[in-house]
């Protein structure tokens, strides 16, 4: 599974054919790089979650506890794998308007070929950032998109003609399914599991936290007391 990793990201046009011979002799060959592979983003949720944090205001830092932490990178992990196997539901279901008779194992082990790049950039989430997460995912997102079009007519064989169509109409179920899959993950995760966070608030060094600091009195009273209070002229 190794190989195809780094040819996938170095060389994908000999990629898919290797992919394709492979896939013929066992048609379960994709489920080792799925199943090792998807763990690499949801360990880095971890690690980057619970002990990098990341800051919303400045001089703050935010981290998950652990079992926030961990309970985030197991939704996100099934998340993937579910995500693959429905992915390749879709691919098998549209195969027969372009004259392709791939098995259902082939198409969720080119679903898992084609996300490889988003499980490397899910290093990203060792430190979590909202420009690095914005960074990483579009360059992830351009490279699959380009092999996702370069193995279309390998590795289900179909004509060339019908490449763009078909990796059109896979690029948009892909995104319709990440968006069913990931916005309901995340509500679970808030709302049920009920996160916590850890926070490194700064402290105000005169009057110490916020609720230590003295109260003024409404404006109207404050404003008559000082006015009782002035010398009479």
């Amino acid at each position: 599974m190794i190989p195809h990793f780094f040819t996938l990201l170095t060389r994908p046009d000999q990629a898919w054919v290797d992919i394709r011979r492979d896939e013929e002799k066992n048609s379960s060959n994709y489920l080792v790089h799925l199943l090792l592979w998807a763990l690499l983003p949801a360990i880095c949720m971890f690690i980057g979650t619970r002990y990098v944090g990341w800051s919303l205001v400045e001089d703050e830092r935010i981290w998950l506890d652990t079992r926030s932490a961990f309970q985030l990178s197991a939704l996100i992990y099934i998340t993937i794998v579910a995500g693959t196997f429905i992915m390749g539901f879709f691919l098998r279901w549209m195969s027969r308007t372009f004259d392709a008779r791939p098995t259902f194992n082939q198409c969720v082990g080119f679903i898992a070929y084609v996300i490889t790049p988003f499980f490397f950039a899910g290093l990203g989430a060792l430190y979590p950032s909202r420009w690095t997460a914005i960074l990483v995912l579009v360059v992830a997102g351009i490279y699959s998109t380009y092999l996702l079009f370069v193995g279309l007519p390998k590795f289900m064989r179909i004509d060339n003609r019908n490449t763009f169509l078909y990796g059109a109409c896979t690029w948009g179920v892909g995104l319709l399914v990440l968006v069913n899959l990931k916005v309901p993950m995340i509500l679970f995760w808030t709302l049920a599991l009920d996160p916590t966070y850890e926070r490194n608030t700064p402290q105000n060094q005169s009057y110490g936290f916020e609720e230590n600091r003295p109260q003024e009195e409404p404006g109207g009273l404050d404003n008559e007391r000082r006015f009782n209070e002035r010398p009479n002229e």
